[in-house]
């Protein structure tokens, strides 16, 4: 009879130490590598508010005003000019949201919390740019030097002024809500590992 054969220490495998994986970056890291892409993103969208400030003098409605040498009046009392203004404000900060989330997410589709936080600061910055440069552009503020400047019973416009701050939100809510929006349903993807046969999982 032969004796059985014992497997000698040398025909044992070795274990194999896994490869250093490099550290994964921490939270600090990862804001301050994506400082610059913010930066650029909050600037860009701060600096179209002066395109949408234009856009606002140019369609909002003018309320006409009226002075009778003593007083000056609305012309029209039952006009709605004035929150049509408001509402064309809102509607102009939710199309230029949209427009800059669309632009956001496909430049920057990694995204990353750095350039969402620079597109809605840089959205609540172009609102505010839009806001006082409209205000700067249409007519003079100082309604009774304007009413002697056209004379008595000259229709003149007033001017023109956000009445309710709140659609000062329209543009970094619009932009927040479609940006959230894409990059849930485009966004990348973690990858799933399916564990294989023998991999003990």
């Amino acid at each position: 009879m032969t004796a059985p054969l014992t497997p000698s220490p040398h025909d044992r495998p070795v274990p194999v130490p896994p490869q250093d994986l490099p550290p994964a970056p921490t939270l600090s890291q990862a804001l301050r590598a994506e400082l610059p892409a913010a930066a650029v993103v909050a600037a860009v969208t701060t600096v179209s508010g002066v395109l949408m400030g234009f856009l606002w003098v140019w369609l909002a409605p003018r309320i006409p005003l009226i002075s009778d040498g003593k007083a000056v009046f609305l012309r029209n009392s039952e006009g709605e000019q004035a929150i049509g203004a408001d509402g064309t404000f809102a509607l102009l900060g939710l199309a230029f949201g949209v427009v800059a989330a669309a632009l956001v997410f496909l430049l920057r589709r990694a995204g990353g919390v750095g350039v969402v936080t620079g597109l809605a600061v840089g959205a609540l910055l172009g609102s505010l740019v839009a806001w006082r440069l409209g205000m700067w552009l249409g007519p003079t503020s100082d309604v009774v030097a304007h009413a002697r400047a056209v004379g008595k019973g000259v229709v003149f416009d007033a001017p023109l002024r956000l009445g309710a701050k709140g659609m000062l939100l329209a543009f970094p809510m619009a932009a927040m809500a479609v940006h959230l929006g894409v990059t849930a349903l485009f966004g990348p993807r973690d990858e799933v590992v399916v564990p294989g046969p023998g991999s003990g999982v």
